[in-house]
């Protein structure tokens, strides 16, 4: 039976979509579980930040085992744990349960995470492949915006285990749905498959950490934003049903700004200064957000200025590194990824304990944009310095050979 691919881009955009609605929801109902479970901000940003920890260890391996034993087996395993470890949280009663629970979950996210692209580039490597990964990618923000804005009215209404539940629910539709629909595509779309194993050098092991870096600050910095806003919001006297909304404000100009991003970079050629604006932008936005006069607009206007970015900072690894490092190299770039997002939440939770600041967790999102500018420098330097070298070696071969 012949199977349309972008019927199949759509399924894997709703697993990717109930992905970051998993990993929001917590979040999304900080006000309520704050209280419920009696927690601080920092173990509440721990809490956030344990889905992201078990990448540190999976993220190079999820993408071995997809090749073992195929690509759609192990999308549905890691579907599965993410419903197991969603059902555990909603059940919890104490903070530990619910910290094991995020594991699972987030044990399972990686795997989808790994692989979810990798299924789409075998789909869209003949042609629009492009277009397909930005589909793709735009699925986080509207995963996180539906959970703000849906799970914080439920959890008022009902409770914040209910509108877990929910997030559950989200991930049996996509378990279903991939099992059902998901297809590997004709062999005639996917490229041989290249045995050839390479070991990074050092130059290419420093540009995908640094790329990685990138990717891992600028992510940081605005889940800090979406995680801590509801909460600061409703410590304002917003209530928790409202602080969410406004909130998910931030999220929503994501869905045009980003694929519009890397529209303007390839036919400017100007992706670095792309980035380098929108982490201007961010760095002074961010810390705003929640002082300005209108916290919804600021809030909208960080997710304006921070989206044109993203397809950029993902084109780095792959101006970095060799065809055939590739799969090691982007292994290495998401470790950072995931190191970063497992331990930045909970730090950005203590900035507010140690210093008594509310908006402490805004400021440190603002550094850490700061810090992202240095690694997109320390990046463009060395990638300049191993080009000309490169230039160099090509220049002098014909005269020793001659």
């Amino acid at each position: 039976m012949k199977v349309n691919r972008w019927v199949i881009l759509a399924v894997l955009f709703f697993a990717r979509t109930a992905m970051a609605f998993q990993f929001q929801s917590v979040a999304s109902v900080s006000p309520l579980m704050v209280r419920d479970l009696a927690l601080d901000l920092a173990l509440f940003g721990t809490l956030v930040g344990a889905w992201m920890l078990p990448g540190v260890a999976v993220a190079i391996p999820g993408g071995l085992l997809g090749k073992r034993f195929g690509d759609k087996r192990v999308t549905l395993f890691g579907l599965l744990l993410m419903v197991l470890g969603s059902a555990l949280t909603a059940m919890s009663s104490e903070y530990g349960v619910a910290l094991a629970g995020r594991v699972v979950s987030g044990a399972g996210a990686v795997l989808l995470n790994v692989l979810l692209a990798k299924m789409v580039a075998d789909w869209f490597s003949d042609r629009e492949l492009a277009t397909a990964m930005g589909i793709l990618v735009v699925s986080w923000p509207v995963g996180i915006g539906l959970a703000l804005a849906l799970l914080g009215p439920l959890s008022a209404a009902s409770s914040w285990s209910f509108a877990l539940w929910i997030a559950a629910w989200m991930c049996v539709a996509a378990l279903v749905l991939v099992g059902l629909m998901y297809r590997d595509p004709p062999a005639q779309l996917t490229s041989p498959l290249q045995a050839q194993a390479s070991r990074l050098t050092r130059p290419e092991l420093a540009l995908a950490s640094l790329a990685g870096g990138v990717w891992t600050l600028y992510n940081v910095s605005f889940i800090i934003v979406v995680s801590f806003a509801p909460l600061l919001l409703a410590g304002h006297g917003l209530p928790a049903a409202d602080a969410a909304l406004v909130a998910s404000a931030a999220t929503w100009p994501l869905i045009a700004s980003i694929p519009l991003g890397g529209v303007v970079a390839d036919k400017t050629g100007r992706g670095e200064l792309i980035m380098l604006v929108c982490f201007v932008a961010m760095a002074t936005c961010i810390p705003l957000s929640l002082v300005a006069p209108s916290p919804l607009a600021m809030l909208a206007i960080t997710g304006l200025v921070m989206g044109p970015a993203a397809g950029v900072i993902m084109s780095l690894p792959a101006r970095a590194l060799r065809p055939e490092a590739r799969n090691l190299g982007m292994g290495i770039y998401y470790t950072w990824y995931y190191v970063g997002m497992a331990l930045l939440p909970g730090v950005a939770g203590w900035t507010r304990e140690i210093t008594g600041i509310p908006f402490a967790p805004f400021g440190f999102a603002g550094l850490l944009m700061i810090c992202a500018i240095v690694c997109l420098y320390a990046f463009k330097h060395l990638e300049g310095t191993e080009g000309r070298r490169g230039a160099d070696r090509a220049a002098s071969g014909p005269r020793h050979g001659g």
